[in-house]
């Protein structure tokens, strides 16, 4: 469970006056207890949980890093660049595209499907496989490559 890790993780920030590092760990903090007092949530959450709200945070600031780049803004794509670098630091490792490439091919195998009509079946099993592991978007990119 990382929420005992960030409330640590948040003192230690600010004595040391790291304001980078402080936003990003409080974004977390922030996403967990929404999470938490979500209707219909356990009190606790699991760490596949925290996994997809960590891979949530991430995706969030680098849809609004490319915004502010496209928009010339490049310090405010610079703010959102050092919150992922922090949430980053508290995700489990992540897959490179050849290995990514090796699962797919197995479940691809594995179930038997042959064309791109069978993408949402593959798509389905390999985000269950690779959950926390891998960019959802990577995932369907091979996944489409492979099926074609």
């Amino acid at each position: 469970m990382i929420a005992n890790t960030i409330d640590q993780e948040i003192k230690q920030a600010m004595l040391a006056k790291d304001q980078a590092r402080l936003r990003g760990l409080r974004a977390i903090k922030a996403a967990i207890l929404l999470a938490r007092t979500e209707k219909g949530s356990a009190d606790e959450i699991n760490e596949e949980a925290e996994s997809k709200i960590l891979q949530k945070l991430v995706k969030q600031r680098k849809e609004s890093s490319d915004i502010y780049r496209q928009q010339g803004r490049e310090d405010l794509s610079l703010i959102e660049e050092e919150e992922i670098a922090v949430i980053s630091s508290f995700m489990p490792q992540q897959l490179d595209r050849s290995e990514i490439e090796a699962v797919i091919s197995a479940i691809i195998k594995s179930s038997g499907a042959n064309s791109i009509k069978d993408m949402g079946r593959i798509m389905g099993m390999a985000n269950k496989e690779l959950a926390g592991k891998a960019d959802g978007k990577l995932i369907a990119e091979i996944v489409k490559a492979q099926l074609a």
